[in-house]
């Protein structure tokens, strides 16, 4: 005799009919995939999202946008009349915040694109660790920051002889999907 199977909110047993001799003692198990709300639980605030819809036609130049999967700075934006197919087209040419690659699409005038929350952030530099290359600096509130890497640029190479000369600078740091980099340096106030 076989042990019975312990109960589980996953597995079923059904009463099936025998395709062979259409008697219903035929039982069957089936295995039922948990739904996410079963046993996993997320949450998340209000921002928790890396990006928003926008309406096409909505979008600007000098505007940002997610273009092949990358958060992008509109630099060029035409719209073609409609054709035959009914909607106008938006060509988007933008290049990406992070490595400067530029990126196109092709978008109806209609249809929603993703656009990615961009956060510019200013710190003080405090000190850089020229074996690891990671900066160190401070915020407005005073709280440090040490998980950050020189670019590999020629702002890097900016930083570095800020650095060897003592300069007091600060960084501006953009954060966008999860990403964040050095994108520019000036002088103190």
């Amino acid at each position: 005799m076989r042990e019975p199977i312990p109960p589980s909110p996953h597995i079923v047993i059904e009463a099936r009919t025998c395709p062979l001799c259409s008697s219903r003692n035929t039982k069957a198990l089936r295995i039922q995939k948990p739904n996410m709300s079963d046993d996993d639980f997320e949450s998340g605030h209000s921002g928790a999202s890396n990006t928003y819809p926008q309406q096409c036609s909505a979008l600007r130049k000098n505007g940002f946008v997610m273009l092949k999967g990358r958060p992008c700075k509109i630099v060029d934006m035409t719209t073609s009349k409609t054709g035959k197919h009914g909607h106008a087209k938006v060509h988007l040419i933008g290049i990406d915040i992070f490595n400067q690659k530029k990126l196109e699409d092709i978008c109806p005038s209609t249809h929603n694109m993703e656009v990615p929350h961009v956060k510019r952030t200013e710190y003080q530099f405090v000190d850089l660790d020229l074996q690891d290359g990671y900066l160190s600096l401070l915020d407005d509130a005073g709280a440090p920051r040490e998980d950050l890497k020189i670019p590999d640029t020629d702002l890097g190479k900016e930083i570095k002889k800020k650095f060897e000369n003592g300069e007091g600078f600060m960084v501006t740091v953009l954060k966008a999907i999860g990403e964040e980099q050095v994108i520019a340096v000036k002088p103190m106030n």
